[in-house]
């Protein structure tokens, strides 16, 4: 099941605007006691004027591709993951391919919070055949698809970007082992309900604010544990690793509590779980990029460190891999 695929460069690209607890205290019947405890959330980077989903997707590759020792032309292949493209049409890697100057094939991909894990697997998938070198984009705006009325909601999401540029290897595999999965009979948990072909966008759905994000959230915390937790416990298994063997636990962002839980069920201390909710929160597809690129950026992962990485999220789709750098 392993594949021999590499990440050689790495970039994450965040707003410079932050929205702390205490400015979230001011607009919403909420405190910092509140949203700490419950998420573990500080602080969340939020968009300005004139930044994207795709000029963030863009900040991020292009510091990838200059990490790699690569030039755009380098690039064979793009895949964009996100849950709030720049627009419904075109796609978000059409703009993130312009900006960058790239002129091969792209594509994005929509698996929520798990969109890099499945990154991962496609990018080094297609390795094996015709591309030598495959760039992966995580990219989020979601401040721009939150409620802010909505206490539930727009406590918990961030902006930001994380990409990597991934290369085919000749020698050991670099993804061990994976395992993907969705349950959809659990979509309506994490959904925004308007603008598709099951309802289209009108009057009535804007004013019924359906454009916006819903989350049952204690639902979404009890799946979101067990699914983790079933499957890393299955790609471990797969690639013939134990949790002791890990070097670093690094989950999707979604709830401090949910990675505690998670991290203990699974063997790992606090001290062997990659953590920044704190100050980015829940940035879905950039999350595990984004916590990626710092450990790497502080020496915590270098070459030969196993690491295991888990996503998870609307649909209810999860994702998990273990990559040995």
């Amino acid at each position: 099941m392993s594949l021999p695929a590499a990440i050689i460069g790495w970039g994450t690209a965040v707003p410079d605007g932050k929205v702390t607890n205490a400015d979230l205290e001011a607009r919403v019947d909420t405190s910092d006691a509140w949203i700490v405890e419950r998420t573990g959330i500080r602080e969340r980077r939020v968009a300005g004027e004139g930044e994207t989903t795709a000029s963030l997707g863009t900040a991020a590759a292009a510091q990838a591709i200059k990490r790699a020792g690569l030039t755009p032309a380098d690039i064979d292949l793009m895949i964009v993951a996100t849950a709030s493209p720049e627009q419904p049409l075109p796609h978000t890697g059409a703009f993130v391919g312009e900006a960058l100057g790239l002129r091969c094939g792209s594509f994005d991909l929509s698996a929520a919070c798990a969109g890099f894990v499945y990154e991962l697997v496609v990018a080094a998938s297609l390795l094996q055949t015709v591309y030598d070198r495959v760039l992966i984009v995580g990219a989020e705006t979601l401040s721009r698809i939150i409620d802010p009325e909505d206490r539930a909601t727009t406590v918990l999401f961030g902006d930001g970007a994380g990409a990597a540029v991934m290369a085919r290897t000749a020698g050991e595999p670099g993804l061990l082992a994976w395992d993907l999965g969705c349950d959809g009979s659990a979509a309506g948990l994490l959904e925004i309900p308007a603008g598709g072909s099951r309802l289209p966008a009108s009057v009535d759905t804007v004013a019924g604010r359906g454009h916006y994000l819903k989350m049952a959230g204690q639902e979404v915390f009890r799946r979101a544990v067990r699914v983790v937790v079933e499957s890393a416990t299955k790609t471990l298994e797969r690639a013939g690793v134990d949790a002791a063997d890990v070097a670093w636990f690094v989950p999707h962002q979604a709830n401090a509590r949910i990675i505690d839980a998670a991290a203990q069920r699974l063997g790992f201390g606090a001290e062997r779980a990659l953590v920044n909710i704190d100050r980015y929160g829940n940035t879905s597809s950039a999350s595990i990029p984004i916590a990626l690129d710092e450990a790497i950026e502080a020496g915590r992962v270098k070459e030969g460190t196993t690491v295991l990485l888990v996503g998870f999220g609307a649909g209810f789709t999860w994702g998990s891999m273990v990559v040995r750098f």
